[in-house]
């Protein structure tokens, strides 16, 4: 099976384009926790026949690569963006915020970016949409798998304050086991009140109590 090529960011470069950013996301999906955002500057000529797009790749896998690109990239960038966010200006609108705040991030500023799906950022910067840009984009891929593995450690954080509901197993996903804990115990302060099976299970919401926090 083919692995995504550096064949876009080589076209680039020789039209004089040397900071090419590969940027994805990860968490578009979830029921709760933040959507996380990468982007990924590498060096002429990096190569790492690992890299592919992180749902294609196992954990143990994505955090082996994850230090291989932490060690190669010229610049990584990351963007968050939480879930009250999310549900205030809808979960496209959060990506391409998260996208952006990501290419902000990133220092050397690039001089193109190329981008997982259908939509470009806002931003006074050269760029192109590519869809499945995470399986054909060598930059692209390597952004997914920082933005998946960052968003996986968030959610492991989260399940420390929020244990009841597993965010170790499903990374805030709206598996049979997640669906029940909601329905059990409602919803929690990162769950995305605008997405359905949230909003349509009781409101009895666990909240944090900030004074054990300080403590």
């Amino acid at each position: 099976m083919a692995r995504p090529s550096r064949k876009l960011e080589n076209e680039l470069r020789g039209k004089g384009f040397h900071l090419v950013a590969g940027v994805d996301e990860a968490g578009r999906g979830p029921l709760a926790g933040p959507v996380v955002a990468a982007a990924v500057i590498f060096p002429p000529g990096y190569k790492n026949a690992g890299i592919d797009n992180s749902k294609k790749l196992s954990e143990k896998k994505r955090k082996k690569l994850l230090r291989d690109i932490e060690r190669a990239a010229l610049s990584i960038g990351i963007g968050i963006v939480d879930a009250d966010t999310i549900d205030r200006v809808n979960i496209l609108k959060a990506t391409l915020l998260a996208m952006q705040t990501a290419v902000e991030n990133l220092s050397p500023r690039p001089e193109f970016i190329l981008i997982d799906g259908r939509d470009r950022l806002r931003m006074p910067i050269p760029q192109k949409a590519i869809i499945r840009g995470d399986s054909l984009c060598f930059s692209v891929a390597a952004a997914s798998i920082v933005a998946k593995v960052t968003r996986d450690r968030i959610m492991n954080e989260y399940h420390i304050t929020y244990p009841d509901y597993g965010f170790t197993r499903h990374k805030g996903y709206g598996t049979s086991q997640h669906l029940q804990k909601i329905l059990e115990h409602g919803p929690c302060p990162i769950h995305r009140r605008s997405y359905a099976p949230v909003s349509a299970a009781p409101q009895t919401e666990i909240r944090l109590d900030i004074r054990k926090v300080n403590t």
